[in-house]
């Protein structure tokens, strides 16, 4: 179990970022942009037995690899997230389920009444671009722009967004760096996950 903590920023345009031209000094860059296409899919039961008890999971894949992702609601404000991770690569897109033990969903899948039913709910489909930080502090963070959608049923809604995930060291240099980020881009702070997206659209409820 790892804590994820990130600032998501909700991009306020149609228009295709390029993070590239953003301003970083070369002393705080770690490598090259990297770009992957990740493909998520969200499970629950039919009567949303995981989202009512604030945990989510996903398996996504990322090129040839997958990974299973358990996550709680944690606490978020003011677009920062920050939340329990249980992440594992697998070796094929089928649950490990000795390590999924290892997490807040031992309870239910002890439960013939409940693990049994999970069917997909919703899925994600987007690029994502990647640039590492070495900034002050010893801290780490990475900068990750994601663009494609997110289906929920017959719904559709756009992807468009940037987190700032801090890796190692300070929260500060990672609220500090949003707000560099936030006065150089049009976005705005959102406390709304992809999967919290995900629900409100089988639910009905207003996306942000």
């Amino acid at each position: 179990m790892s804590l994820e903590q990130e600032i998501k920023l909700q991009i306020t345009t149609h228009d295709k970022i390029d993070i590239s031209i953003l301003p970083w000094s070369d002393k705080f860059v770690v490598g090259d942009i990297e770009t992957s296409h990740l493909i998520s899919t969200y499970f629950d039961t039919p009567k949303l037995y995981l989202m009512n008890h604030n945990v989510g999971l996903r398996l996504r894949q990322s090129g040839g690899v997958w990974f299973q992702t358990v996550k709680n609601s944690g606490t978020v404000k003011d677009g920062l997230h920050q939340r329990d991770e249980w992440e594992y690569e697998l070796n094929s897109a089928e649950f490990d389920l000795e390590k999924l033990k290892q997490t807040p969903l031992k309870e239910m899948m002890a439960d013939p009444e409940i693990w049994p039913n999970l069917i997909t709910v919703f899925t994600t489909d987007f690029i994502r671009q990647t640039i590492q930080l070495s900034l002050p502090n010893n801290t780490q963070i990475e900068l990750a722009y994601d663009r494609g959608e997110i289906t929920a049923g017959n719904k559709v809604q756009v992807i468009h967004e940037i987190e700032l995930e801090l890796k190692t060291g300070s929260i500060n240099e990672l609220t500090q760096l949003a707000v560099k980020v936030s006065a150089l881009l049009p976005v705005e702070y959102s406390d709304v996950s992809k999967a919290k997206l995900g629900y409100q659209m089988l639910t009905g409820l207003a996306s942000r």
